[in-house]
């Protein structure tokens, strides 16, 4: 008789169904794993042995064949050892032979008998909750599976010996509590109130969290370009429960959660600008998600942009443009989301002080057009709004503070944010990589229906699209931003004075 139970397998966000049969027949003892097993797979073999030895239990002296079924894709991860030494342990008439039904499992051996962390347990959740499973993983991820709903039946145990109790009716392993999904309480953020000055750096923020855009700030060291890129974040609405669900999944298969095992406010990710192109948007062997995928829904902060490698910035071309990246390999195409905002930062040229009063830069002008030059036009091109940042002089940082709190100005985000949601009619996206209710992700008819010009703003956007020579892609992200300055304005029809601030954070991205 052939012991059967079922896992996972993982191709990016896709979760297919792999069964496990297990047979053990006379012959000379060996363990043969077929089906594309990887080294992690393979390595069951002495886990499953240690782990059995940590039990008083001999594994037999027989042939063992393990299949992974389908044979097609590979087989990754450590998760498969638990469904292996579940599977022999029916064959050698441990547990009972129906005690597999139904179940999916997955976990990782440790050779004590411990059941050790995986990634994916909150896809291979929603998979198993979709085709009427129970899940068995490991009892650190219990409240990560518990996200998939109150109608799936999970078992969390510790150790393998819990767990064989439990399918053999000796004790009971509670159902894991799920965190909570509300996240109408904003997590402590920064205060725009800290920073001194740059109020016009202080709106430009508005606008971008407003309207889902990306910012790019040029200006010289000790200007607060970092500290306004961090308050970004502090600005943003909440997460609603889905998109805290689809943020949670991500981080899940790239293994990057918490213990509670829900990601309850918008991710910040700011690499270091010696970041690999596999590291930034995804790849290397295994076809991992990067940190545009991890910034999914948050914030992507790149300091000192012209220090990236060309080709790494080139790749931020795609996810940009359409909110997800595919990585291709030899025998897959994966699709991850990434649906972020780019804010970027950087030095008007490699000393950093071209036009600053104080300290001249000597190899002007011809330093920052090199510098800038680093920055290809098409890349440029995706960026809503660009500004110069100044350096604050030295008698303004002894001031008491001034301008508005953090929270003032996300309450007049939320309530534009809620105005593009209607308009939308939608509230959240129903898909992973279907875009955000934003502006940002306004294009084609749709653009054109809810971009009404008045007289006076029409006459401005053909005379900047002449004089600046648009592009089409410039020409539709000025009406988007333009489209948000209205909506926190509260105004259904963009008027002249919304293209106007629109047109000052693109000059410089047209220069």
């Amino acid at each position: 008789m052939v012991a059967q139970i079922k896992t996972v397998s993982f191709q990016g966000l896709d979760v297919q169904t792999v069964d496990v049969q297990v047979l053990m027949t006379s012959g000379l003892p060996k363990v043969t794993i077929v089906g594309l097993p990887e080294r992690a797979v393979g390595e069951s073999k002495e886990r499953v042995r240690g782990a059995l030895a940590s039990l008083g239990l001999m594994q037999p002296p027989a042939h063992v064949s393990i299949n992974l079924a389908p044979a097609d894709p590979a087989k990754e991860g450590t998760h498969f050892h638990l469904p292996i030494v579940l599977g022999l342990l029916v064959e050698m008439e441990v547990l009972p032979p129906d005690c597999l039904d139904g179940l999916l499992a997955m976990g990782e051996l440790g050779l004590d008998g411990s059941i050790s962390p995986v990634v994916g347990a909150l896809p291979a959740a929603i998979h198993a909750n979709r085709l009427g499973l129970s899940l068995i993983c490991p009892q650190a991820q219990g409240q990560e599976a518990a996200l998939a709903g109150p109608g799936l039946d999970i078992i969390a145990p510790k150790s393998l010996l819990a767990l064989m109790n439990h399918l053999m009716g000796r004790q009971q392993i509670p159902r894991p509590k799920v965190s909570s999904l509300d996240s109408t309480q904003r997590p402590p953020a920064l205060d725009l109130r800290d920073i001194k000055g740059q109020e016009t750096a202080k709106r430009a923020l508005e606008i971008t969290a407003a309207g889902g855009h990306n910012l790019l700030l040029i200006g010289p060291p000790g200007a607060g370009k970092s500290m306004l890129a961090a308050r970004l974040a502090g600005l943003l609405p909440p997460m609603t429960a889905e998109e805290a669900l689809s943020v949670t999944m991500v981080h899940s298969l790239a293994g990057t959660l918490a213990e509670d095992g829900l990601v309850s406010s918008r991710p910040y990710r700011d690499p270091h600008h010696s970041a690999s192109l596999p590291a930034l948007v995804g790849g290397g062997t295994k076809a991992k998600p990067g940190e545009v995928t991890l910034a999914h829904l948050g914030v992507l902060f790149l300091d000192e942009l012209p220090e990236f490698d060309r080709r790494t910035l080139e790749a931020l071309r795609q996810p940009i443009e359409t909110g997800a990246v595919t990585v291709s390999r030899a025998n897959a195409h994966i699709t991850y989301p990434a649906h972020f905002q780019l804010i970027a930062a950087m030095n008007p040229c490699r000393c950093g002080y071209l036009a600053d009063p104080g300290r001249a830069c000597s190899r002007a002008p011809k330093c920052g057009q090199d510098y800038q030059a680093r920055i290809s036009g098409p890349l440029y091109d995706r960026i809503d709004l660009v500004l110069e940042v100044p350096a604050v002089a030295a008698l303004d940082l002894g001031l008491e503070p001034s301008g508005e709190a953090s929270a003032t100005v996300a309450e007049r985000v939320l309530r534009a944010r809620e105005r593009q949601a209607r308009r939308f009619e939608t509230q959240h996206s129903q898909t992973l990589l279907d875009k955000p209710p934003v502006n940002a992700s306004l294009e084609g008819d749709r653009l054109e229906a809810h971009c009404a010009l008045d007289p006076d703003g029409r006459r401005l956007v053909a005379e900047a699209a002449e004089q600046l020579n648009l592009s089409a892609r410039g020409y539709h992200r000025l009406l988007r931003v333009a489209r948000t300055i209205a909506d926190l304005d509260e105004q259904d029809e963009i008027r002249r004075l919304h293209i106007a601030e629109a047109l000052s954070f693109r000059r410089l991205a047209l220069a």
